[in-house]
């Protein structure tokens, strides 16, 4: 199996922590490591000579120097965000060119697990299920912890003879009361975004449901001397509506799987993936909380204090040049701030 992590986010939903030049998946906030680093941590048995890793041409020096055993041809640069669809079949047929067949895995930098050695069982399982039937992509779904409703669900039918269920559809961000519902059901999932497939048909996918995007990007890939020129004139599209979408039901399966996957995307969904209960606090660096529930207060200084008193459900970032202070349920507002903030000259602190 090929495994390829996509790092390319510019994960503004975690200002200040993440920023445009650091994006949050070379942040080294879990034990001195990066998600990026952990993510590989994960696969290391599949080994390195099977692993790839896309991201955007900004973060080449940060990818090699997290990852210094990754070679320079395992390492997809695109020069502009161009969203998923164009990132993962531009990957594919950098790939089949190298001469590479068979299985492939798309995965993401910026998760965490708290049971890999499961990830590594679903992986294979998954691996197993598309060499027995090339033409059909494996999904896992994440068994729901809670109903959380700033996750893409993934809708899960009738179990299959290979240990695999029926896929049925997707939801993004329900809204609470709808999620509170799926929760209940019992057939709704959390979508980690995992998934596994034959790279010969996957490529034929791309041929047969975006055949101008599939057109470009063979270009690129025949002469990577215009990959600035035509690459962003690709589709910003989502994978799901560029190939997904177009589907038959029976080439969608989906692995149900418990691997205590969190995706940090937010500040308070760091919060969330690092405490056992919703009413705890995730504190890190010189930190004092006070009748405090349910917050992040996250301090960067090492010769300053964050002291919190009588705070429920908040958000406190103190780095060295921002802070922030903001309410649990106002955090999707980080991105209307972020854009007021280059409105107004202040492009150095993003």
């Amino acid at each position: 199996m090929n495994l390829i992590i996509f790092a390319g986010g510019a994960g503004t939903r975690l200002w200040p922590l993440s920023r445009t030049k650091t994006p949050k998946q070379f942040g080294k906030m879990f034990n001195g490591k990066s998600t990026l680093q952990l993510a590989l941590d994960r696969i290391a048995s599949f080994g390195i000579d099977h692993v790839y890793v896309s991201t955007n041409e900004q973060y080449a020096k940060l990818v090699h120097e997290q990852l210094p055993a990754l070679a320079d041809n395992h390492l997809f640069l695109e020069p502009v965000k161009r969203d998923v669809a164009a990132a993962v079949g531009l990957s594919l047929l950098r790939l089949k060119k190298q001469g590479v067949s068979g299985t492939v895995a798309v995965l993401w930098a910026d998760h965490l697990m708290t049971h890999p050695e499961r990830f590594i069982t679903a992986l294979n399982q998954a691996e197993r299920i598309v060499t027995e039937k090339p033409d059909r992509f494996v999904f896992f779904a994440e068994r729901p912890r809670f109903a959380n409703h700033n996750l893409g669900w993934i809708h899960v039918g009738q179990d299959l003879p290979d240990g695999s269920s029926e896929f049925l559809s997707w939801k993004y961000r329900p809204e609470l009361l709808v999620c509170e519902k799926m929760f209940g059901s019992g057939t709704w999932y959390w979508n980690p975004g995992y998934f596994v497939f034959d790279l010969d048909f996957a490529i034929s996918c791309y041929e047969k449901f975006m055949p101008e995007m599939y057109a470009v990007l063979q270009q690129i890939v025949d002469d990577e001397s215009r990959l600035h020129e035509l690459y962003p004139t690709l589709e910003a599209t989502s994978f799901d509506t560029a190939i997904i979408e177009k589907l038959q039901s029976e080439q969608a399966v989906v692995l149900k799987v418990d691997l205590g996957w969190s995706d940090p995307g937010t500040l308070y969904a760091l919060k969330e993936s690092m405490v056992v209960k919703e009413d705890d606090n995730f504190t890190h660096g010189e930190v004092l909380v006070h009748e405090t529930s349910d917050c992040l207060v996250y301090n960067e200084e090492d010769k300053k204090l964050v002291v919190t008193i009588g705070l429920d459900g908040m958000v406190v970032v103190n780095t060295s040049d921002a802070m922030i202070v903001c309410a649990k349920d106002k955090v999707p507002e980080i991105k209307t701030v972020l854009k007021k903030m280059e409105e107004e000259g202040m492009e150095g602190y993003l």
